[in-house]
């Protein structure tokens, strides 16, 4: 799916995702829906390009979780490096539930 993401294969990226999938991410309310997904990531994403790297994965029946970084460079030209950390609940073999956490100062 990283991959997918890392060069805007959208075909691709789309296979990834339950076409009742919710994804909750940070700062936006919750992208309900495989198509209002895919329109996050063709049009509103603020990353222009970056590359993740994964520092490990686990995996069990119908749930994951992934954890990495992202080195990546904004839409306004600015350069971003940051981890993350992504839970999944799965159904009929696709993602049915993400939802992703950013490591940045909060507190």
């Amino acid at each position: 799916m990283f991959a997918a993401i890392d060069t805007r294969n959208w075909d691709e990226l789309t296979e990834f995702f339950h076409p009742e999938m919710v994804y909750e991410r940070p700062g936006y309310e919750p992208f309900v829906g495989r198509d209002r997904i895919m329109r996050f990531y063709r049009e509103e994403r603020v990353i222009a390009d970056g590359r993740h790297t994964l520092d490990g994965a686990i995996a069990e029946e119908e749930r994951a979780a992934a954890w990495g970084r992202i080195d990546a460079v904004r839409n306004d030209g600015e350069p971003v490096t940051l981890g993350f950390a992504d839970v999944y609940l799965f159904e009929d073999g696709a993602i049915k539930v993400r939802r992703s956490h950013f490591f940045v100062p909060a507190v």
